[in-house]
This record gives structure tokens, sequence and C-alpha cells, in this order.
């Protein structure tokens, strides 16, 4: 326990009790009764994040809260959950990630500047699961969330939403860990009569990426007392493509025109920068049922399924013949171009005679008896990697209250989410001749078991309100696993490493001399592009917590609100902490309101952190494939190079803002924040692996020599400090309801204290300049005639990042989203819309000597055109829909 974390909540208990600020979303029950679908001009009135009481508003809470109606989430042209928020939150970011390993298929949010694992989800107000990918592609797809392991929020079809409310504000104390950068929360719709399908079709401007989407939601009453409320959701999105071919793939098809239809992909680029097709489902399940007069019990389940196809960087047969000419920002022409990759490289198939004392067991003829990929890939390959997530989530409950007033939620949940990786056009080159061209590289598996009992009392003391006392407990168990892979997805085979003789006179052989050394051939082990789970490394790791909290929160008079909060968790991992939160709201006036609050949190290790071991292909500048493992800190590897026991991040968040509500339909806040986090969960920098590390470590030949190596360490600290504000106007227009939102975000990180081993330049570059330091939305809803039309204007600031494009700095962009929708019989309602509706893309890459542009294909040497995360909106342009709702 920190000193202080122990300042904190003695002042807290001097003060009051204990609590505050953050509401135990369990006590929704008790709130006094929203709308059942709150719209975007509706949702001041509604909140049950933030606090433990039931009287509190977005206007008075002491916190900043965001919240959205399910309408206006369902209007979103998007399957994602991610993007739907995106484009709605301007302090919410998520790359587009394009080719980034397992990076594609679970994508990693950031909110205010912070990671992915750094942001509590919650559904009705309990915690949803972690995604079973631990995030551990390095660049600019994950600069902010290196080494998270976070939720997949992609699960969640927004037609199951009846609100969403995001609390950014630090929340560890009430909440537990990971409520660093704030809460989101997902109120699912609880309507027990009703039915609505939902029918959309679109495109982008380019004409690829068709996307479909079904979507339904029905409520039944349970035997007059309780109801099910039941949404599914079917989509299918197809692939875009924003880059060119590899310059090395136009020289093959102009050297090699009979062969070029069987470049991978052909006519297109033959490895694709775009998103890659996905199709799934994904259910919801909300219901409860009245026992007495003031209980009910409560199920909520979830279920999920999720397919994508991920292109890979394509692997060329053969080295350009004569130099490409480029632009790389000085004129110059190209010394070369990606050549041949290494899989191409002949492999020979005679091993020395047996008991021959010249050629011994293990080494090689060089001789005309060899092998080619090209017999299988003439024309190269490009690996597709295929990702398939289910999902499990189920929670269930008993609620009540009491005649005293106490309130009580115990709930248990239960949860398991896995990815099955597989790839095929691929090979297993140190196998030769046998190798497979497909493989299973085994599943990553996170299952979770918390139990939860939440309490609140109203204490009467002589307050303008009752002090809501508020307390309670939690145990979680996690477990995390990886299975083992097909063989050869992992495996070295018997061309892995071959000593080369040659035969100088009948049973007589001889070292091969090339440049004065003797000639060893090799091939990469594993499967080219990704690494199986070996038996060895197939394991399940398991960590265990249990937290008590303590709160209280009152108005000490009509204009002053306060409380706080305090929080002990204890783990037989790493050991225990605690936190605490003080926060107050003060009312000048009716019409003008400040706020503040102070807090510590946490973020706790995962066993998926502490245990994660993944092997990846990558290439080096020259076209070299190099292999990368990143290995658990328990490992031989990973102690080999000096790693230790993780232990938690710990923060201290700071703030302060006013709320200004001069007419009643006219709201202003703006809330200033100061987070600083010690000790960051993240992979170091990578190791290069030396025939000598071989030697003394032998694990490491897996990973072989010219290959790297990485570990999960706590390695720097970050200072995170920002503006939001958000201006809300309701009005009429020609006796019509208009309504005018504006939301303005200004955030900035600094990296304040590093160890080198652990994050380079580069990295603390783009954590401090990868998303737009400004980003602001400005939107408009009116209705008229059974027309709704909404229009949003959206400005990002530039940005830039250095692992990817040192030197560039991509320019600030405004993009526009339009939808018109007409209701007839009020039941039927055609949409028709656009997302970046002037087909605006981020800035094209800039030639620099580093990197330069191809002139053959306009393109960088792997055919980019776009920056590869496709910044803060994406590089797939333009996007047109229609939707047909049909509601009862």
């Amino acid at each position: 326990m920190t000193k202080c974390s122990r300042n904190i909540l003695l002042s807290g208990i001097s003060a009051l009790s204990l609590s505050f600020a953050c509401v135990s979303l369990a006590n929704a029950a008790e709130a006094p009764p929203a709308p059942a679908e709150p719209t975007a001009t509706e949702v001041d009135t509604v909140i049950v994040l933030g606090t433990r009481r039931t009287d509190r508003s977005v206007v008075d809470s002491p916190s900043p809260i965001d919240v959205f109606g399910g309408e206006e989430l369902a209007r979103q042209p998007a399957a994602d959950m991610l993007d739907v928020v995106k484009n709605l939150v301007p302090s919410f970011y998520v790359p587009q990630n394009t080719i980034s390993d397992a990076s594609t298929f679970v994508r990693a949010p950031s909110l205010r500047g912070l990671g992915a694992d750094q942001v509590l989800v919650m559904i009705n107000g309990k915690r949803y699961n972690r995604s079973a990918l631990v995030q551990v592609v390095t660049g600019g797809d994950t600069a902010l969330s290196l080494g998270a392991q976070a939720v997949d929020l992609s699960m969640i079809p927004s037609i199951a939403v009846k609100n969403l409310q995001i609390l950014r504000d630090g929340a560890t104390a009430q909440y537990g860990s990971d409520a660093i950068g704030g809460v989101i929360n997902y109120g699912l719709r609880d309507a027990d009569s009703g039915f609505e399908a939902q029918a959309r079709y679109g495109q982008t401007y380019a004409g690829d990426g068709d996307s479909y989407q079904f979507a339904v939601n029905g409520g039944f009453k349970l035997f007059d007392a309780g109801f099910v409320n039941v949404s599914a959701e079917y989509f299918d999105d197809g692939q875009t493509s924003r880059g060119a071919t590899r310059p090395i793939a136009a020289v093959f098809a102009a050297n090699n025109p009979t062969l070029a239809n069987q470049l991978p992909n052909y006519p297109g680029p033959a490895q694709i920068w775009g998103s890659s097709p996905t199709n799934g489902y994904k259910v919801f399940v909300n219901s409860a049922y009245d026992v007495g007069e003031n209980t009910s019990i409560y199920l909520t389940a979830n279920v999920g399924h999720r397919e994508a196809d991920q292109s890979f960087n394509y692997r060329s047969p053969i080295s350009a013949p004569t130099p490409l000419a480029v632009n790389n920002g000085t004129g110059a022409p190209a010394t070369g171009s990606p050549g041949r990759n290494g899989a191409f490289a002949p492999i020979y198939l005679t091993p020395c005679p047996v008991g021959n004392a010249t050629c011994p067991t293990g080494g090689f003829v060089k001789d005309g008896n060899v092998f080619n990929f090209t017999s299988i890939y003439p024309a190269g390959f490009t690996p597709r990697f295929q990702g398939e997530v289910e999902q499990f989530y189920g929670t269930m409950g008993v609620k009540g209250k009491a005649d005293s007033g106490l309130t009580y939620d115990l709930s248990a949940t239960v949860a398991k989410n896995s990815l099955d990786l597989a790839m095929t056009h691929s090979l297993n080159a140190s196998f030769g001749p046998t190798s497979q061209k497909e493989f299973k590289f085994g599943k990553l598996i996170q299952r979770e078991t918390n139990l939860n009992l939440d309490l609140t009392y109203p204490l009467e003391v002589g307050f303008a309100s009752p002090v809501t006392l508020s307390g309670g407990a939690e145990f979680r168990h996690e477990e995390y696993e990886a299975t083992a892979g097909d063989l050869q997805s992992y495996a070295a085979g018997p061309y892995a490493v071959q000593p080369l003789y040659v035969q100088v006179s009948p049973g007589v052989y001889t070292r091969s001399i090339v440049n004065g050394n003797p000639e060893t051939a090799s091939q990469s082990p594993g499967a080219s592009g990704y690494g199986g789970t070996s038996p060895a490394s197939a394991k399940t790791s398991t960590q265990s917590n249990y937290g008590v909290y303590l709160g209280a929160e009152t108005d000490v008079t009509e204009a002053f609100t306060v409380g706080v909060a305090g929080r002990y968790e204890d783990y037989d991992t790493f050991g225990d902490t605690f936190v605490g939160k003080v926060n107050g709201l003060y009312e000048f006036s009716d019409m003008f309101s400040v706020r503040g609050t102070v807090g510590t949190g946490f973020h706790a290790p995962s066993p998926g952190q502490s245990n994660t071991e993944i092997l990846t292909t990558a290439f080096a500048p020259g076209g070299e494939q190099v292999q990368t493992g990143t290995y658990p800190v328990t490992s031989a590897i990973a102690q080999y190079f000096g790693a230790k026991t993780l232990t938690p991040e710990k923060s201290t968040n700071y703030g302060v803002g006013f709320i200004f509500n001069p007419i009643s339909n006219f709201t202003l806040t703006v809330d200033g924040y100061f987070i600083k986090v010690k000790d960051r969960i993240s992979i170091t920098s990578t190791f290069d692996v030396e025939a000598a590390d071989i030697v003394a470590q032998p694990a490491l030949a897996a990973v072989g020599v010219g290959g790297a190596v990485a570990y999960f360490t706590n390695g720097f600290d970050t200072e995170t400090k920002g503006v939001d504000a958000v201006a809300s106007y309701r009005t009429e227009l020609l006796d019509n309801p208009l309504s005018l939102t504006l939301a303005y975000s200004y955030n900035k990180s600094e990296v304040t204290k590093f160890d080198p081993i652990a994050i380079g330049d580069d990295r603390i570059y783009d954590i401090e300049n990868i998303t737009p330091k400004h980003r602001a939305n400005v939107s408009a809803s009116y209705e008229v005639a059974g027309f709704t039309i909404n229009a949003r204007g959206n400005y990002y600031s530039s940005w830039s990042t250095n692992q990817d494009y040192p030197g560039q700095k991509f320019g600030s962009k405004v993009t526009a989203d339009l939808d018109v929708s007409y209701t007839v019989a009020e039941k039927y309602t055609l949409t028709v819309g656009a997302n970046n509706l002037f087909d605006e893309y981020p800035d094209k890459l800039a030639p620099t000597t580093a990197n330069p542009i191809y002139a053959i294909t306009g393109s960088t040497a792997d055919g980019q055109i776009y920056p590869r995360s496709g910044g803060p909106f994406g590089m797939n342009g333009g996007f047109w829909y229609a939707r047909l709702k049909v509601k009862y």
C-alpha cells in the first residue's frame, strides 16, 4: 500500500466514510425509469455510471460521462462496435490494422491516449471478459497498446444496446483493475414487448468492401413477472484493397508473362493493404424475473463467432535483375529491390553417405539433386492468415431492496474467448518437398470467473441528502491457455541447417567453401509468416484475486456534493494493492457548477501477459525473412535476456471541469485531466540472436541465427493530459426539432521515464504522436415531415509514426457523414447515407531515402500507398449504404 493511497483513504474516512463518483451499475434497476430508447437529445437524464446513488444525472455528475442512446449507435453503418464508438467519441481511437498478424482479428482501441487494457468494459454494470489475444505486433498498429490483452468490443451487436455510457475518469477504486483511463458500459435493451429488424447493404466508393448486416431484436414477457430481450446480428464485410502490387511482383510479371497469372491475387496486388474479409454472428440475451416485491433474478448471456482472412506479405521467387527507378526524395535511383525470399533458395536433398568419414552424418552433398519451392509456387506466394474467434459470456444474479433501504446485488459471471489461428498458401521451408501448405497454429483461450457482491445503504446524518454508503466484494479467477499446433507450424525440419560437402573423388568429400568460409545452407523453421505453439509451450496459466471496496457519497448541502472510495485487492501472483478516490461537485448556481476528482488506480498484469509465447515472421529491408519470438518472463529464453516478474501498473488521476447550463436546452461541459501511469506493461525492444546465444541457450534454435527475441516487462512511465468539451443544443427550425452537438478532445501523452531495453526512441515518439492531439465532431439532427436528416463533420489534426514512417507528418483532415431516413406508418424506415461523404484519404506516403517510392508501382517496396494503420479514420475512403428497418 502506497503512502499516497493511505492518505487518500484516511482523508476520505474522516470526511464521510468511503466512496463516491462511481456508480455500480448493479443498482441500475433502482434508478428512475428512463425512456425505452433514449435518443441523443434525451440521454442527459439517464445515468447509472459514476455514482452509487440513484438520483444522479449527467449534468450534475461529479465525473464526466458521455451517454449515447441505442438508436444513435444503431445508425452507424458499421458492424464492428469499435468503429461505431470511434465515429461518436473524439477521445476514442482505433487503427484499421492491415497485415498486422493476429492484431487484425482483435484490434486494440485507446481512450484518452491510454492502452486498450487501461479501459474497463462492462455489460449492465458487470465486467466483460478479455479477449484471448495479447497484442504482440510492433509498429503503428499497436503503438499505444503493445502488450495489451483487452476486451473484444466487436462481439457486441449494436441492436442489443439500450444506451452506451462512457465514464471519462479513473475508476479503479470502484470497479477494480483496468479502469485507469475510464469505463465503458453497455446497457442492454430490456423491453418486454416489440420487434425490430434491420437489413443494411453498403460498399466503398471504390466498389469493393461489400458489407451486409442483418439484425433483429425482440422482447417477450416472462410469466407477467419479468422479461426476455433477445438481439442477434449477422454480418459479412468484404475485402478492400488500397495498395499497389509489390515492385518485385511487377518485374516478375514483365519478365515472365506466361507465369504472371500465377501471381497471388492476379491481376490485383500480390499482397493486399486494406480491410480483411470478415463475417460472423453475435447474440445477446438480457432477462430478469421478479421473485418478490423488491427482488429479482437476472440473466445476461452473449455468444459470438467471427472469421477473418488476412493477406500477408508476398514472398518473391526472384530478385530484380536490374535496379528499379524510385523517387526517394533525392532523385537517386535505387541500388536494388527486395530480393528473392529465402524459401526459394535451393534445398539439397542428398544426405552424406552413411558411415563416410569425409562426409559426416548430418551433412548434405552439394550436387544436382535439389528441390526448389518454385515447383509449388512458380510465381511466389502470399500466405493467407485466418483467425476464428469464439465468444461466450454469461452473468446470473439476484438483486433487490430491503424495507430499510439496503440494496443488494449478488452475481456470478463465467466467460470464455478463444482465437483459433491458421494459415493457407504458405510453407515450412525447412521440411523441403514434404512441407505442408496449410497449417493450424493452435488456439489461444481466455477463461474468466467473477463473483460479485454490491451493497448500498442510505444513512441520514442531517446533510442535504442521505449518505449513500456502499460496499462490496469480488473474487476473480482467470485462465489463459495456448494449445499446440501442427508439428510443421512450429518445428524445424531436416533441411533447417545443411552443412554442405562436395565430392572430389569417388567416396571422398570435402567441405564446400564460399568466400573462405565453410558453406551451410539453412531454411527458417515453422510456417512462413507465423509460428505455431509447440507442445512444450502449450500450457494453461492461472491467476486469482479478491477485492473489497467501501464508499460513501452525499450532498453535504444543496450545492455541494462529495464522495470518497477505497478498494483493496490481493492477487496470488504478485501480492496486494490499495487504491482510493475523492471527488466532488459544487453548484454556484442553477447555471454553473464545477467538479473535480483525484484518485489512484492500477492495472494488474493478466495471465496472458505473463505467459504469452508467439513466433512471427517479418522482413528486413533487404527482403530477408526474420523470425521474431515473444516469450513469457518465466521462460528460459526471456530469463537468458534478463526478464523479471511483471508487477501492476500504477496510476494517479486528476480531473477538474465545469458544467454550464444557462438555459434548459443548452449544456456545455469542459473537463481537464492529468493521468500519471508508472511501470507500464509492454514488450521489450528486440534482442538479436547470434550463434553463440543458441549454444548458450539451445531453446533459441526455434528463432534461429539472425532472429530476434522480446519479452514482457514493466518498461516506462507516462503522463497524459488533455481537455474534453461537449456542447449540446436543442431547438426548433421551422417548427421542427433540431439537435446540435459539438464534441472536442485535446490529448497529449509524454513518456517521462523509461528503460532503454524495454522501449526505443521510435516507439516513444509514437506514443506521443500516433493519435491526433486535436479531435472534434460537429453533428446536427433535424426531423421534418417524416424525414430525419443526420449530418456530422469530423476534424482530425496531424499525426505521425516513427516506427513505420520516420520523418513524415500526416496532415490534418476533415471528413463528413450524412444520412437521410424516411419513416412510413411509424413502422418502416428507409435510410440512405454515406460515411466519409467526400471520399477523404490520409496523406500518401512520402518518398524518403529509407522508404523509397518505386516508379514502377507508385508505392513502397511492399506495395503501400497509404499508412498501414489507416490513420485515425482509415484508408478505405468513402462508404455508401442503405438500411431498411421494421419496428413493431
